[in-house]
């Protein structure tokens, strides 16, 4: 990298030849639209295998590029472990399938369309119903700022109490949660689980999630020895949070979990 050029991130090396992941540039919507499925597919498979998938209470969903209206998601009742691009289903803000032949997760989806029309720059959204983040869901309160994890979060989460425990299949209950994400890239839903949003990528919509589940598992284990919690400084959480919590982190730390599942599960992307 030369010396002129800015730096996403304090691990980018000032050695010049040496390789460093950075986000792709596409040439055509096409290939885009392409990208985006493929990662989409490879988020599923990931979710599988790090026992995410619980029944069909799972889903992520990717804007399409060109048309910023419909977004793609994973098709309902399919397990995640074989979902493949080719799979993905194309629907509108309703939950019509505008493209694809399976259906899609109604009361699911009446939460992320709601994210999504809510926020436009929002590009992804993932949803799941985790071990970790459903009992950390339970107690309604934010994780606290005990580790460099957590510390990604700080400022950066949001607690929302609508619906709280409800299976929400209104679009009016579906607005109230999303308004409640604010411009947070996570949030806590009360007696529900996570949800995790990537302005960028769904890349980066991932990560935030798997970090956010390890960060509850973390936090429910120190809390269950009984001794009180050192909290991170504030003053310190915040400059942790200005490095761990942009964008590209979340991309840059996705990078790695993509690189191994696209080995382990080359069909995904047929």
């Amino acid at each position: 990298m030369s010396a002129s050029a800015k730096k996403q991130s304090i691990y980018e090396p000032d050695q010049e030849g040496l390789y460093f992941p950075r986000p792709p540039v596409f040439s055509t919507v096409a290939e885009e639209r392409q990208h985006r499925r493929e990662r989409l597919a490879a988020v599923c498979r990931i979710f599988a295998r790090y026992k995410f998938e619980y029944g069909f209470a799972g889903h992520v969903t990717v804007r399409d590029p060109e048309h910023p209206g419909l977004f793609w998601t994973n098709p309902f009742g399919m397990s995640m472990s074989r979902v493949k691009a080719s799979d993905m289903i194309l629907v509108d803000h309703v939950g019509k399938v505008v493209e694809g032949t399976w259906a899609v997760n109604q009361a699911g989806f009446v939460l992320h369309s709601a994210i999504h029309e809510e926020n436009p720059d929002i590009i992804a959204s993932c949803h799941a119903h985790t071990v970790n983040g459903m009992a950390w869901a339970a107690l309604g309160r934010p994780l606290d700022p005990i580790t460099q994890t957590a510390c990604g979060f700080f400022g950066h989460q949001a607690v929302i109490t609508e619906e709280a425990g409800a299976v929400v299949v209104e679009r009016g209950a579906g607005f109230a949660v999303a308004k409640a994400f604010g411009d947070s890239k996570v949030a806590i839903h009360q007696n529900h689980g996570l949800f995790s949003v990537g302005r960028h990528s769904i890349d980066e919509a991932a990560w935030w999630f798997i970090a956010l589940e390890r960060a509850c598992e973390i936090q429910l284990k120190a809390e269950a020895t009984g001794s009180p919690l050192k909290l991170v400084a504030p003053e310190k959480a915040a400059h942790s949070a200005k490095h761990l919590a942009t964008p590209f982190m979340g991309w840059l730390h996705f990078q790695p979990i993509y690189d191994w599942i696209i080995r382990t599960d080359p069909d995904l992307v047929d």
